[in-house]
């Protein structure tokens, strides 16, 4: 059933990415009507969400955030199929990012490098970022459960010399990279909501207590690695840009914990600036009210 699920969905993904962006946008209105206003995908998540994280705001405001987060959610998914088609000039003119040099300079200092970003405005084309640095690129995804559709997936987001690694391959993948001396760049989406358990470090994301993943900063400190956050800012609908702010780059000086406070804080003002570019449909404080008493 996968496989009969796959052969007919992957003609029509693969005529969808070679229309031009004009169209495609046309396309993505369209796709917005069914998915917001037909289906309501996910709704109640999104209404709930922008309730718990911007209370300040008027009901109607959140409806504008709501409708407008709708639009870039279909943008996005239809870019990531044109990326199946997309030309590398074509990507560098639509994904710029401003501060290479940044990061440049950090290579030549010999340590493997984990990015930080959030699921905010386009982290699909984050990818492209593999083809303009020297270090081996690795990104951090959780795997589909549709074995073709998660073949191509890694098809799409390795088109740019990104390698996929599965969550829980992480530290397998860092480990034995660090073991034989090969230097990487490591992209961590950090702002997920992780399993609950009793030794969760939990703060306050948008004025509401939730429990934070912090593999990035433990792989980061066990291994020895600069961290970097990149900020994505959407300039105007298909077009990004995208700025590297070193976060440390002697992380075992830094206490335990605070790169994640500092990431949190960075996309809290990502949020603040332009919520209709973050991710609502994800459940970021399903565990909200839930912290274990000491």
């Amino acid at each position: 059933m996968q496989l009969l699920i796959f052969l007919i969905a992957y003609p029509i993904l693969l005529f969808i990415s070679i229309l031009p962006f004009r169209i495609l946008y046309v396309l993505s209105d369209i796709v917005c009507f069914f998915v917001y206003r037909v289906f309501g995908y996910r709704k109640k998540v999104v209404r709930e969400n922008l309730a718990l994280a911007l209370p300040h705001l008027s009901e109607m405001e959140r409806l504008v955030i709501e409708k407008k987060s709708y639009q870039h959610l279909c943008d996005m998914f239809l870019e990531m199929i044109k990326t199946i088609s997309i030309s590398k000039k074509e990507m560098d003119r639509r994904f710029v990012f401003k501060n290479l040099d940044t990061y440049n300079s950090l290579e030549k200092e010999g340590k493997s490098i984990a990015l930080l970003l959030s699921h905010y405005a386009s982290y699909e084309w984050v990818i492209s970022m593999n083809s303009k640095v020297s270090y081996k690129g690795y990104a951090v995804y959780k795997k589909v459960n549709n074995k073709y559709f998660d073949s191509l997936v890694r098809k799409i987001r390795s088109k740019f010399d990104a390698e996929l690694i599965p969550i829980n391959k992480t530290a397998e993948v860092v480990a034995y990279n660090f073991s034989n001396g090969i230097q990487s760049l490591y992209g961590f989406v950090s702002d997920q909501s992780p399993q609950l358990r009793t030794k969760n470090y939990w703060r306050n994301f948008m004025g509401i207590e939730v429990p934070v993943y912090v593999g990035a900063e433990l792989l980061s400190k066990k291994f020895d690695m600069n961290v970097v956050f990149l900020k994505v800012s959407k300039v105007k609908r298909g077009f990004y840009e995208a700025e590297l702010e070193v976060l440390t780059t002697d992380i075992k000086k830094i206490p335990d914990f605070e790169i994640m406070d500092v990431f949190l804080r960075k996309v809290e003002q990502q949020i603040i600036e332009a919520p209709e570019f973050y991710l609502w449909t994800h459940k970021r404080w399903k565990h909200s009210g839930k912290k274990p008493k000491a």
